[in-house]
């Protein structure tokens, strides 16, 4: 870290450049540096950032992982350890914060700033309640407090950021709660001595969506009620549009563009900014258009840039791009908006899709043929799967079932996508496993290819089925051997079918090239390639043996958003040329409106609305469905302003104790507006699905006794500003 000299050296150098901080802004960072020493050089992680946080505002900070939003935050807090060297000025309401030592930090950690983690469960500790946790941190910067005020401020915290029974709960541990409860506590935590500035790095990204929404409500609702100037880390760029009321683009570790929410999403002009936009995939449209692509891989950073960083990137890039970096200018004068672009005067009415080569949208030779006409590739009939849940060590008793899938019926028809979507825990996955298993005994029917699981009794009909069927894993690095070579990978389930090896090696040939993955990288171990590309290799051995469905669980969730456009035009092309299908388990429903025909949404193990694409995200009728869809957020921020989003109250209820009648009526806005004569009928029976009426062109259905019923008002939340 930097000394007290070094320190008010930077600050005096700040001040005579006439770099202080505006009036009135509660942090003020300028030129920060951040540098580590590798075993090959030294890394420059952070290059120069300047920014100032007025209260109660937002800033969003958002690019591609390796970029140093999360180094910058933790610089900022202090968190860095000793052997981070980190200059430059960071500024509390005029007093320095580089150079303090950790002791004098911590008075300012946890009571003026405050910090939100990626993962609240390796952020709480495992062995202290709930409670203990946040008294702790009353505790720190209150040691005048009484025990009793403090019990009480803990349990007002838990009711603030909406845990149920927030007094019984104190008691708790971290691992009795729920991912997004657990995040909730850390936000309680965070704002327990009401910060003036709170930094929340990606606080969602492991979280469902419905989970998600009600998290952002939170944070929102702390912002209002602590008054905190809030700097979010993120790479969903939905996200940043509905929260930040200012952004800051970063790549290689320095801003390329910063402005206000309307500059930087409706007029972007460095074409970082540009691709990053193109990249997401939108929910609310229906229209089919690729994805932006940005081909590359950020810089090395052990070699400062000495031309524009983006340039071996960029579809733009001239000679002048590589005759220095460029400084950070603005675009127009007194706007705030600036770009690290010398050509940025040039892209004010252009598009993305005019500057980066996003491929022509693939037709397959099944997109003209009607469904109904289409061979049937798989098919599930009525597949259940329980597990028994038993108690006692020596002598083990039944004492309830999980039913994790629940009388799951759906087919998939050749060259279509269907995807499954749905909260963590309502069964997508375990139906892929039961679809996988090919065993006899299983609890209801899979037929592939026109082979039914009742089939498979012996290994040569097994390895038949096996053939039909290959799978794209949600992790590249966990499903890669790293011992293998890309070779080795590529070669083993066609030496498992008795391959001779010259057309092992041949095929092997054509699904780099059908991939676009170079040939000549064959000899190379997983670990020397980027996350995409590793998916690319997971996506070429699914296809090593020419199955006519692929199962993709997660695809493209583990990857950055540019990188991720790529996957998807991928998997997009080579449906349509090699006529297959695939199905697919998600959670971002951008991506599964993008890339799907056909969905299906689970609940609870159970189907609750099944059908064309666009016909259940433009006419959702189950309260689920409407749920889900509202809770993603769009990357743009004028729609984000005004659109009403159904928050889920609570987490999904446990397997074991799922109700009698309709499984979702414990969270259903709609039923908690029902009189309690109709709510009679939804805690009794059980909806069955039922067709859409009058739409007869689609195969729409959905289980809901009152899909037209209104919406409970304290469930539907409006944000109208910032």
């Amino acid at each position: 870290m930097t000394s007290n000299s070094t320190a008010q050296k930077t600050a005096d150098r700040l001040r005579d450049a006439g770099l202080h901080a505006p009036t009135g802004a509660v942090l003020s960072v300028r030129d920060l540096n951040v540098r580590f020493n590798t075993e090959n050089g030294v890394v420059h992680a952070v290059r120069g950032i300047d920014f100032d946080l007025m209260s109660g505002r937002t800033l969003g900070i958002v690019g591609e992982s390796g970029s140093g939003k999360s180094v910058t935050s933790l610089a900022i807090m202090g968190l860095l350890p000793p052997t981070a060297d980190v200059s430059g000025s960071v500024r509390l309401n005029g007093k320095e914060l580089l150079g303090l030592s950790d002791k004098a930090m911590c008075r300012h950690r946890g009571n003026d700033l405050a910090m939100v983690f990626q993962d609240p469960l390796s952020s709480l500790t495992p062995v202290y309640t709930v409670g203990a946790q946040i008294v702790e941190a009353l505790s720190v910067h209150n040691p005048a407090m009484s025990k009793q005020a403090k019990e009480a401020r803990a349990v007002e915290l838990l009711g603030l950021v909406g845990i149920p029974s927030p007094k019984d709960r104190l008691k708790a541990f971290p691992h009795e709660f729920s991912g997004g409860m657990r995040q909730r506590v850390m936000i309680a935590i965070a704002i327990a001595n009401n910060p003036r500035v709170l930094i929340a790095d990606e606080p969602t990204t492991a979280l469902d969506v419905t989970i998600q929404a009600q998290v952002l409500e939170v944070l929102h609702a702390a912002q209002e009620e602590t008054g905190a100037a809030v700097v979010m880390i993120t790479h969903d760029l939905g996200v940043v549009a509905g929260m930040a009321d200012d952004i800051m683009v970063m790549y290689a570790g320095r801003p390329v563009e910063t402005g206000s929410i309307d500059d930087i999403y409706y007029s972007p002009r460095m074409p970082y900014t540009m691709g990053l936009l193109g990249a997401v995939p939108r929910v609310d449209i229906a229209e089919k258009t690729s994805l932006v692509p940005i081909d590359g891989i950020p810089p090395n950073l052990i070699h400062p840039p000495t031309g524009c960083s983006f340039a071996p990137r960029c579809p733009l890039a001239s000679e002048a791009c590589l005759e220095g970096e460029p400084d950070l200018l603005a675009v127009a004068p007194g706007t705030g908006h600036s770009a690290a672009c010398i050509k940025s005067e040039a892209l004010a009415d252009v598009g993305a899709h005019a500057i980066f080569a996003a491929p022509a949208v693939p037709v397959s030779g099944f997109d003209s043929l009607p469904r109904h006409e289409r061979k049937t590739v798989l098919e599930l009939r009525d597949v259940r799967k329980h597990f028994p849940l038993l108690k006692g060590a020596l002598l083990k008793r039944r004492i309830g079932t999980v039913k994790a899938v629940d009388g799951v019926s759906f087919d998939i028809r050749e060259g279509e996508c269907f995807s499954i979507v749905g909260e963590s825990g309502c069964g997508k996955t375990t139906t892929l496993l039961e679809i996988m298993e090919f065993h006899k005994d299983q609890d209801g029917e899979v037929v592939i290819g026109g082979l039914s699981n009742k089939q498979a009794a012996d290994a040569r009909t097994k390895a038949a089925m096996r053939k039909e069927l290959q799978m794209v894993f949600q992790d590249p690095t966990g499903a890669l051997d790293p011992r293998f070579t890309v070779y080795e990978v590529l070669a083993e389930p066609m030496e498992n079918l008795g391959l001779p090896k010259p057309a092992i090696r041949k095929r092997i040939m054509e699904l780099m090239e059908l991939v676009g993955l170079q040939a000549d990288h064959v000899n190379r171990f997983p670990n020397q390639f980027s996350g995409g590309q590793r998916q690319r290799i997971g996506i070429a051995r699914a296809l090593a043996v020419n199955p006519r469905l692929v199962v993709l669980d997660e695809p493209v969730s583990a990857l950055d958003v540019s990188v991720q456009a790529g996957v998807i035009n991928l998997l997009d092309k080579l449906r349509a040329e090699l006529g297959l299908s695939y199905l697919m388990v998600a959670h971002d429903l951008s991506v599964v409106r993008h890339i799907s025909n056909r969905v299906a949404v689970m609940y609870l193990g159970k189907i609750v609305e099944i059908g064309d694409v666009d016909a259940v995200f433009d006419n959702p009728r189950h309260p689920y469905t409407r749920a889900l869809l509202s809770a993603i957020p769009v990357p743009d921020p004028e729609l984000e302003r005004t659109r009403e989003r159904i928050i889920l109250q609570g987490d999904l209820p446990s397997p074991l104790e799922a109700p009698a009648g309709c499984n979702f009526a414990t969270r259903c806005p709609v039923f908690a507006a029902l009189p309690p004569a109709r709510q009679e009928k939804c805690l009794t029976l059980e909806p069955a699905l039922e067709p859409v009426l009058g739409k007869a062109a689609t195969d729409q259905q959905f289980a809901c006794f009152y899909p037209d019923g209104e919406l409970d008002a304290d469930m539907v939340v409006v944000h109208d500003a910032h």
